[in-house]
């Protein structure tokens, strides 16, 4: 199979934001791959006061990508857009893959939010303003299982450990992962999530400067279930694809047989 990860500088202008997305996707698209994969917040990163309206799961965000899906004629992982949520005061942060026919095929939405409080540093509460989801998703892509996450998911080994069991041989990390943290942790986790799992990751993160003062790592990665980076975004906005070894897949996984040896 081969894969596309997009990385995006998506800003406050959402037409700007799906314009570039779609462009790339384009670029995805041309250079052959089968499924492309976008970052977290794919059409808005600004003040919340400016952040466009939450939308339901058929609203312009989801049409906007299963036109390009089909127009293409590729799967595409839109990365996730806020959803409107359970009360006035708070979203979903959820993700919609579209198959090649513009249908939609499946939706998750962040299960782990990030909320910190250092005194005198930084304080954060994402729970303030966003649901937790609360159900794992392992859906197919081609006839191959996929294992859906978003950004902090990422810290949580504990659930891609359950999208393997679940049958996933590829992760799916869409982010926007903070510069301070990403030179340290944003590939050291990546490839952990693959070794552990015996499983591909493709990790679509959103690289540079976007208001309110905020730096993502970019980064954007794809990662092969031994942890061999097999193609890595320079720090730009751009596509990087990959063809993924199935079959190889197969042998890591007769030959270091740790998720059939597992006893927990």
């Amino acid at each position: 199979m081969r894969v596309a990860v997009c990385q995006l500088n998506s800003r406050d202008d959402r037409a700007h934001n799906l314009s570039v997305a779609r462009s790339l996707l384009e670029r995805a698209a041309a250079g052959g791959a089968e499924l492309a994969v976008l970052p977290e917040y794919v059409d808005f990163l600004g003040r919340a006061d400016d952040a466009p309206r939450p939308e339901a799961v058929d609203g312009e965000f989801a049409a906007f990508f299963a036109a390009a899906a089909r127009e293409l004629g590729i799967w595409v992982h839109a990365g996730s857009f806020h959803e409107t949520g359970p009360d006035e005061s708070r979203t979903f942060n959820t993700t919609l893959l579209f198959g090649p026919d513009g249908s939609l095929a499946a939706t998750y939405r962040k299960i782990h939010l990030y909320d910190v409080e250092i005194a005198g540093r930084v304080s954060y509460q994402e729970s303030r303003t966003v649901a937790p989801g609360d159900q794992i998703v392992v859906t197919e892509v081609k006839g191959v299982p996929i294992g859906l996450s978003t950004c902090y998911d990422l810290r949580f080994p504990e659930l891609y450990r359950q999208l393997a069991i679940a049958g996933a041989k590829i992760l799916v990390v869409p982010a926007a992962f903070m510069l301070h943290t990403g030179r340290d942790h944003w590939e050291v986790l990546l490839r952990a999530r693959a070794i552990e799992n015996q499983c591909f990751v493709l990790a679509a993160d959103q690289i540079g400067d976007h208001e309110p003062g905020r730096s993502c790592f970019g980064r954007s990665m794809i990662i092969d279930p031994w942890g061999t980076v097999l193609a890595q975004a320079p720090d730009t906005v751009g596509v990087v694809i990959a063809d993924l070894d199935l079959g190889r897949l197969q042998t890591i996984r007769e030959e270091l047989p740790s998720l059939a040896n597992r006893r927990l």
